[in-house]
């Protein structure tokens, strides 16, 4: 683990170090030791925010809004004039805007287990990792999915797994209906996009915001 002190933290980002601890205390960025962050946790964040670190995430309803109205779903738990007001914004959106917005719809934290354990992990979560081969990128054993934040420790105890930012299992925990997520996720590529966009890895992070703008172009 690759670990960087709060005020190197605060150049890289552009920000105070009162801002970075902010951010530490609402669980954006990892603290490992008192003035100590994981470096990982750091570029997550500038993969997913860039340097906007004041930019306003949406509530976790709201960016599950978005992502059914880009799927061609309408979003039952929105009333009509929040649905058509939430239309309008995306329509005048960029993939960057919209991954910055959306970031609330769950928390994504990395796990390492055993690789016999993923087609049983698979099974228990909403995976989205398998559409990416969808998007053109290569299969791969990472396992990316969603889980109910109720359900997660039982699903850490159960297959034994432990934080880990290099580990092959993302864990997306969120309050949103499982049904809902799995409807969203095999209806389209829109969430599994949004998910690539965020990656650490440049050819995914491409390919997922490629796939969201032509998603917004087509509002």
């Amino acid at each position: 683990m690759s670990l960087l002190a709060v005020g190197e933290v605060a150049e890289r980002l552009g920000i105070s170090t009162r801002q970075v601890q902010h951010l530490v205390a609402h669980g954006e960025l990892r603290q490992v030791a008192r003035g100590v962050l994981d470096e990982t946790s750091v570029d997550q964040f500038l993969a997913v925010r860039g340097n906007a670190a004041r930019t306003q995430a949406w509530s976790e309803p709201t960016a599950w809004g978005a992502i059914a109205i880009l799927s061609g779903q309408v979003p039952q738990w929105m009333g009509g004039t929040q649905r058509s007001r939430l239309k309008a914004r995306l329509r005048g959106m960029s993939a960057a805007g919209l991954v910055e917005r959306a970031r609330n719809r769950a928390e994504a934290v990395r796990f390492a287990g055993h690789p016999a354990g993923i087609e049983r992990i698979r099974a228990e979560i909403v995976d989205t990792s398998r559409v990416a081969v969808v998007l053109g990128l290569a299969t791969t054993t990472t396992v990316d999915g969603y889980v109910a934040r109720e359900d997660l420790n039982n699903i850490l105890v159960r297959h034994g797994l432990m934080q880990d930012t290099s580990g092959q299992f993302i864990l997306r925990a969120t309050a949103m209906d499982l049904t809902v997520v799995r409807d969203l996720s095999e209806g389209g590529v829109v969430l599994a996009a949004l998910d690539l966009a965020g990656s650490l890895d440049s050819r995914e992070r491409a390919v997922g915001r490629a796939a969201l703008d032509k998603a917004l172009r087509q509002l």
